[in-house]
Parts: C-alpha cells; sequence; structure tokens
C-alpha cells in the first residue's frame, strides 16, 4: 500500500476512533435504535424493518472491528516502542527489547522465568506471592487523557 494511503487511512481510523468512542457517539446510536423500535408498529414490524437494523448494525460493526484494531495496533507499537526505549536507557536488561515479537513458546518460557524469580524475591522479602493464574486487583481508577491539541 502506497504511504499516502497509509496516511489517509491511518488519519481517518484514529479520527473515527475518537469520535466513536464519546459519549455522543453511543447517544446517537442509541436514538436511532429507539426510533427504529418505535417505527416497527408503522411498519407492521415487517421483514424489512427488522432486515433494516440487522443490516446497518453488521456493516457498521465488521467495519468497526477493522478501525478499532488498526487504532489498537498503532497505540500498542507506541507503547512497545516507550518501553523498549526505557529499557535501553535503564540499568534492565536489555534483551527485553523486542520480546513481544518471539514466539508464544518462547514468551511464555521467559514470563515463567519471572514467574519464578518474582515469587524467590517475593518469599526473600517475606511478601505473599502472587501467580499470573490467580485473579489481579482492580486497577487504580485511570486520571482523565490530556485532550490533545
Amino acid at each position: 500500500m502506497s504511504g499516502k494511503v497509509t496516511h489517509v487511512f491511518t488519519q481517518f481510523a484514529t479520527d473515527i476512533s475518537r469520535l466513536t468512542g464519546r459519549p455522543l457517539a453511543f447517544v446517537t446510536c442509541l436514538v436511532l435504535v429507539v426510533l427504529w423500535a418505535v417505527s416497527g408498529p408503522l411498519f407492521g414490524f415487517s421483514d424489512t424493518w427488522q432486515l433494516v437494523i440487522n443490516t446497518s448494525t453488521t456493516i457498521v460493526t465488521f467495519l468497526m472491528v477493522f478501525l478499532i484494531q488498526n487504532t489498537q495496533n498503532r497505540d500498542n507499537n507506541a507503547l512497545h516502542a516507550k518501553l523498549d526505549e526505557l529499557i535501553r536507557v535503564s540499568k534492565a536488561h536489555n534483551s527485553f527489547i523486542g520480546i513481544e515479537n518471539l514466539p508464544d513458546k518462547e514468551l511464555e518460557e521467559i514470563l515463567t522465568e519471572l514467574d519464578e524469580t518474582s515469587t524467590r524475591v517475593r518469599k526473600e522479602a517475606g511478601t505473599p506471592s502472587r501467580r499470573r493464574s490467580q485473579p489481579k486487583a482492580k486497577p487504580a481508577a485511570r486520571r482523565p487523557a490530556r485532550k490533545r491539541a
């Protein structure tokens, strides 16, 4: 795909993701569904009336999957780049840079080794161990995101 097309799609996906993630988008969709439901008696709850909502929601969902995936991929890649840079400039093991690209088996081996190390360190410190398979505590409330110019 050419650079211009990729750039246009990236900008489009970013803009749509921002718009659809806002309360107004939800309220708009809710109003449309309510209008559709209220119009049921007017159209006699016909097959065509049902087909309108089914087709509309299917098409919108199908397209949104690709836009959301694109946005998540870019966010994830940016996060990995930032973490890799922090690892690179710190005293952390540089071997962790780029591990997200390893095969699942190798990544699982690293995670198992880290779990074992974590358990050992916690035992030495007298802190109870937490295993990955146990449910984790709910994260603290996030601060609202800063608005971008």
